[in-house]
């Protein structure tokens, strides 16, 4: 008995694991992207960037939202790390198809035109319910 007891157990928590691993992928994912500027950056090419990010929400499907920030908090920990952009997908799925879609690399070689950047800084999660 104390086997089958075992075997109904982990067949149980198999299931469970399943169904969690499952409802992950589902999950909405936040993209959060921060930007050191090279001293010197100009006011007009960080706003060129900024627009060019924030115009991705209309050509990539599966972006849910979209801001950006500047900085302002007053603990002086963000290293140099000025700019802020916050992208939500509808899924990890998304997130993934987002990355290699032509007009994110487009973005990516304006940044690279630009060469305003002196260093990035990225981390994605799920939001749980």
């Amino acid at each position: 008995m104390t086997k089958n007891v075992r075997i109904l157990a982990f067949a149980i928590f198999s299931m469970l694991a399943a169904v969690s691993t499952a409802h992950a992928a589902e999950d909405p994912v936040r993209h959060i992207v921060a930007f050191k500027y090279k001293e010197g950056s100009t006011e007009s090419d960080i706003h060129q960037v900024t627009n060019a990010f924030r115009a991705l929400q209309n050509k990539i499907p599966g972006i849910v939202s979209y801001e950006d920030g500047i900085n302002n908090s007053p603990e002086g920990l963000n290293k140099g790390f000025t700019h802020v952009y916050v992208v939500t997908f509808d899924d990890e799925e998304a997130r993934d198809e987002y990355l290699p879609h032509p007009e994110h690399k487009k973005f990516v070689s304006l940044m690279e035109e630009l060469d305003i950047l002196e260093d990035v800084f990225v981390i994605d999660y799920s939001i749980k319910d």
